[in-house]
């Protein structure tokens, strides 16, 4: 079907995008470094959390525009480009990936272990600097390599209009789709799971990865919704596209929950030591209030929230409830790390805020310098008129 007839005219983003995004940024900056130079050891673990979560927005929205050539689906095309904007916070990744690499020996027990400890001598092959290092470059410049052709070939077919361009697509992110699970799984047990180097879950890569889709769904819920409210998209899209977003949002937070209730689930019932310490740690002093918790901000709340299906096309409930999924993660990513710092209670103070406040800027930097030399709507995509006019 031809895209001739569609009515898009491109728009600046509001100035005060990149107002507010500078503000977070420069606020977050500052908090960033004055923590590191107070206390380095518990900014460089919150440093962790922060590197997880861009990890999440970024490469967890490669994945949903890749994953949207695999299936070759239709309904999300008029506002794919979203998705790949912000993917493209895959670059920043070594921003907040080198601070730690040069604090590596303050909080990965593993890169000094006891000379007796030979559970962890026999992990050495995997778990030691060198073997770290590479890792985390490698799965990196994956991750920035199909970014940038998959979304070079999107940009360019605004343009050209070149079909071939979608094929092309379509085979490369046939590769990406597995490479992105593998790599996902492999990032979480280096960044989190090695914390704990003694701590075994065959699940946790999913755990992460369940949490990784759901928050690159609500990042780009947020700006669609916004986006699509403030007429920067084209016209013709309806609640149908919004009930799509909204179940999607469903469907990954009760997929969160069945991951997240399977891991405990298992470990409960083995009840062997070198399993269930992990989450006795998290179940002692107040960190109990912090893992109690995690079951009302991460599930039941955005359940609820988005059972109905009116709840899953109201602009207004997708973009509370995409804010809070957002803050769900965070809190989750939260709740994996700070135990391994301060064992015997939460950890809350200023330095917490730093990282949230620079990674949100970041994002919204980074996608108002996106939208500024792109279109905000693939017109060129063969399947566009078709996604404009898709109903349920």
């Amino acid at each position: 079907m031809s895209n001739s007839s569609i009515e898009y005219i491109k728009k600046e983003l509001s100035p005060k995008v990149r107002t507010v995004g500078s503000a977070l940024f420069v606020a977050g900056l500052i908090v960033v470094v004055l923590g590191y130079v107070t206390d380095p050891v518990r900014s460089a673990y919150n440093n962790i959390v922060g590197l997880t979560f861009l990890i999440s927005v970024g490469v967890g929205s490669l994945f949903l525009f890749a994953l949207e050539y695999v299936a070759g689906a239709v309904w999300s095309t008029p506002f794919r480009r979203v998705t790949e904007f912000l993917a493209a916070n895959i670059y920043l990744i070594p921003l907040l990936a080198i601070p730690l690499l040069l604090n590596v020996n303050s909080i990965f027990h593993w890169t000094h272990p006891e000379p007796a400890d030979k559970t962890m001598l026999n992990k050495a092959p995997y778990l030691n600097v060198t073997f770290f290092v590479i890792r985390v470059v490698l799965f990196w410049l994956i991750w920035l390599c199909f970014y940038f052709f998959i979304s070079r070939n999107s940009v360019k077919q605004d343009t050209s209009h070149d079909q071939s361009l979608t094929k092309l697509n379509i085979k490369l992110s046939t590769i990406f789709v597995p490479l992105f699970a593998i790599t996902i799984s492999f990032a979480a047990i280096d960044w989190l799971m090695s914390l704990s180097p003694k701590w075994f879950s065959t699940i946790f890569g999913v755990y992460y990865f369940s949490g990784t889709v759901l928050a690159a769904l609500a990042a780009g819920t947020i700006f669609i919704v916004l986006l699509n409210e403030k007429g920067y998209f084209v016209k013709g899209l309806s609640g149908d596209h919004y009930y799509s977003l909204g179940a999607l949002l469903f469907a990954f937070t009760n997929f969160w929950a069945y991951i997240a209730f399977s891991q405990y689930l298992l470990i409960w019932y083995a009840n062997l030591p070198e399993e269930t310490t992990w989450f006795i740690v998290r179940w002692q002093g107040s960190w109990k209030i912090i893992s109690i918790g995690l079951v009302f901000v991460h599930f039941l709340i955005p359940y609820f929230g988005l059972l109905s299906q009116p709840s899953k096309m109201n602009p207004k409930r997708l973009l509370w409830m995409s804010g809070w999924i957002l803050f769900a993660h965070y809190y989750d990513l939260y709740w994996m790390t700070m135990p391994n710092f301060g064992k015997d209670g939460i950890v809350l103070g200023w330095i917490e805020l730093g990282f949230p406040l620079l990674i949100a800027g970041l994002i919204m930097l980074v996608f108002d310098f996106k939208a500024k030399s792109q279109n905000l709507v693939p017109i060129g995509d063969p399947k566009l008129k078709r996604g404009i006019d898709f109903r349920l």
